[in-house]
């Protein structure tokens, strides 16, 4: 009988040789015509040419890093710190290939109906998902079996930091390309959307790539093996063998998602949504069957079934928030009837309302597993909620693929009935991108929660007294920085948006014959005023996220850096919701106006729901994605150096 962690290697070499098959699957579909392939073409050279330079830009701050790793904690550390870094950008690089390469597929499928699309876009992200869990488990498994346990820290922190930049750049390029060529495109101009008139069209599907896949994929990578190792932390201060059980319950998970991919097919209700909760449901009872075998300990099994019931819940609240059939939605678009003030009140509205709900799952989940197994059953359950990644992203890189190919139906000229099945397919990536959104802040908090307190452990920290006035200090720094950080985000945002915006007003004023269809805009002049603009403004907020702790930590001592801690974890984790639910809300409240309710497509009612989505882009898919990877790289950093925190610390007050 093979141990846990050959288990996991080979469950892990599992999930990369799936993601192989589907691969060659997706690869030898029918391309589509010349001009299909050559819009496709483009965007995968733009969305290369940005994962290229954001990498050789993070060199230096990795190669630093390192070195300090490697002379203050220790070799092993830099080396694990080094090969969560490689395997982080590898998720994200290895899915966005295959996702550049599946969008034009899918609107050649899409002629053949919804079913032949819906299964070749989900088998496109599935190649992500797979990648990503595959790529975990092998270099945790490893680095264990090479290093033992303490150095995997280094391995979650080398993830931690290539998840922040690549959601922080990502997202950048993305949410600047789309609001610019919103704003211009369709609220001044009065064209649609992807209309290939827009200079922006293609630097706008080129972040989808970067900042939807690449971006969600370094996110959930880092989720996924940086809970894995806090379980792993809090397990090894149990005798009888915890230490090795969120590994187990991880390589469960990934092989469980494999499982229920198989389910993901479109029903006689022609459901898109329903498609994909078949395989969610199925993943989630295959998990449970696997864990309950695998586990002794009722205990234990209990708090791996409530982390799959907190997983669903994300799910459908999320859904309930963000679907353009539900009430929600339903109300931000009946207010821009009114005009922009309005619809963009009532999308804050709505954003506000839904912290609610997950934020009593998750109060609730800590209780009740606390309850059952103590810290460890909260960390175990975040592991077990985190080992679903490999069918959550599947899901979530769905969407980013079927929008590029609505962009490739709508700038080929391909018939209505094409684009009709890429529209229907494209809403409902919407909102698949909003609930894996949800799953994704809801994992950070746990997952943030157990490195919390595997840092209160190496720490020496028994408690953290809220009349200290260290204590209160921290708690305050950390509230603020996700503010702070998100404001950073989100005007980098509007600063590249505003070039775009010149730019494409520049191209329809000079450029003869452009807006009457009769020349090509300059569309590489939009990519790269994206692309350097997102690359300037990544490194501020990734130091920010590095240093706070550190400074508070060496000047407050330790139990002024647990109060930051708590503070970034609260604060982190209801402005993500807020900010990932509202965008998501206004973005579909578009949607069902220009499927003909409210006025429909050019009416003022659509002109006021565009101007809400603009502000509520960078909101979902810049700084509140972003917030995930702000929470967690605190609070690995801490656990990193937390030692030489207690050690050195000034305790000035």
């Amino acid at each position: 009988m093979i141990d846990v962690i050959t288990f996991a290697f080979l469950a892990g070499v599992a999930a990369l040789l799936y993601a192989g098959l589907l691969t060659f699957q997706v690869l030898r579909s029918p391309k589509g015509n010349d001009k299909m392939q050559e819009i496709s073409g483009a965007i995968r050279e733009g969305a290369n040419a940005f994962l290229s330079r954001q990498y050789k830009t993070l060199v230096p701050i990795v190669a630093l890093l390192a070195l300090v790793i490697g002379y203050f904690i220790g070799i092993n550390t830099a080396i694990a710190f080094l090969v969560g870094v490689v395997s982080s950008g590898l998720a994200g690089y290895v899915g966005m290939q295959v996702s550049v390469r599946s969008n034009v597929r899918v609107a050649e499928a899409a002629k053949g109906g919804l079913a032949s699309a819906l299964s070749l876009a989900f088998k496109g992200g599935a190649v992500t998902g797979m990648a990503l869990v595959g790529l975990g488990l092998i270099g945790l498994s490893v680095l264990y079996k090479t290093f033992g346990l303490v150095p995997l820290i280094g391995y979650g922190f080398g993830a931690s930091l290539i998840s922040l930049f690549a959601r922080v750049g990502g997202g950048i390029y993305t949410k600047a390309a789309d609001v610019g060529a919103d704003l211009v495109g369709k609220v001044e101009a009065g064209i649609p959307e992807d209309d290939p008139r827009n200079p922006a069209v293609i630097a706008d599907n080129v972040g989808d790539n970067v900042g939807d896949c690449a971006g969600m994929a370094a996110d959930v990578f880092e989720s996924f093996v940086v809970t894995v190792i806090a379980a792993m932390l809090l397990g090894a201060t149990i005798s009888g063998g915890y230490e090795i059980i969120p590994l187990g319950i991880a390589a469960l998970g990934v092989l469980a998602g494999i499982g229920g991919s198989v389910f993901v097919r479109l029903g006689k209700d022609k459901k898109i949504m329903g498609a994909f909760y078949n395989g969610i449901i199925a993943s989630t009872l295959l998990m449970l069957a696997f864990s309950y075998v695998y586990l002794k300990d009722m205990q234990l099994f209990l708090t791996v079934f409530l982390g799959m019931l907190v997983t669903l819940s994300m799910f459908m609240i999320t859904e309930y928030y963000t679907d353009k059939d539900r009430g929600p939605v339903r109300r931000i678009a009946e207010a821009a009837k009114t005009g922009a003030g309005t619809n963009i009140i009532s999308g804050l509205a709505i954003g506000m309302e839904a912290t609610g709900l997950p934020a009593l799952v998750i109060v609730a989940a800590i209780a009740i597993a606390f309850k059952l197994a103590g810290l460890y059953g909260i960390a175990l359950a975040a592991a077990a909620m985190l080992s679903m990644s490999g069918i959550v992203i599947a899901v979530d890189s769905y969407g980013p693929i079927t929008d590029n190919a609505g962009g490739i139906a709508e700038m080929s000229g391909l018939p209505p009935k094409v684009r009709e099945v890429t529209d229907l397919l494209d809403a409902v990536g919407n909102t698949t991108k909003a609930t894996t959104k949800g799953y994704a802040i809801a994992g950070a908090a746990l997952g943030a929660l157990a490195l919390f307190v595997a840092f209160a452990n190496e720490s020496k920290l028994t408690s953290i007294n809220l009349l200290s006035p260290p204590v209160v200090m921290g708690l305050f720094i950390g509230a603020m920085l996700p503010f702070v950080f998100s404001s950073l985000l989100m005007t980098a945002v509007g600063r590249a948006a505003f070039q775009i915006v010149e730019e494409v007003r520049r191209q329809f004023r000079e450029i003869k014959g452009l807006m009457q269809g009769k020349a090509r805009a300059d569309y590489a002049k939009c990519v790269d005023i994206s692309t350097a603009t997102a690359l300037r403004e990544l490194a501020l907020p990734g130091i920010m996220a590095v240093v706070t702790p550190l400074l508070v930590g060496f000047l407050f001592g330790a139990a002024a850096l647990g109060g930051l801690l708590a503070g970034v974890i609260a604060s982190g984790f209801l402005l993500a919701l807020f900010s990932c639910t509202s965008g998501a809300a206004w973005d579909n409240a578009k949607k069902l106006i220009e499927g003909g309710e409210y006025g429909g497509k050019g009416s003022d009612t659509h002109k006021a729901a565009v101007v809400g989505d603009t502000v509520g882009d960078p909101l979902k898919d810049t700084s509140g994605p972003a917030l995930n990877a702000l929470i967690k790289v605190v609070n690995t950093v801490s656990l990193v150096f937390g030692a030489m925190i207690v050690a050195k610390s000034l305790n000035l007050i």
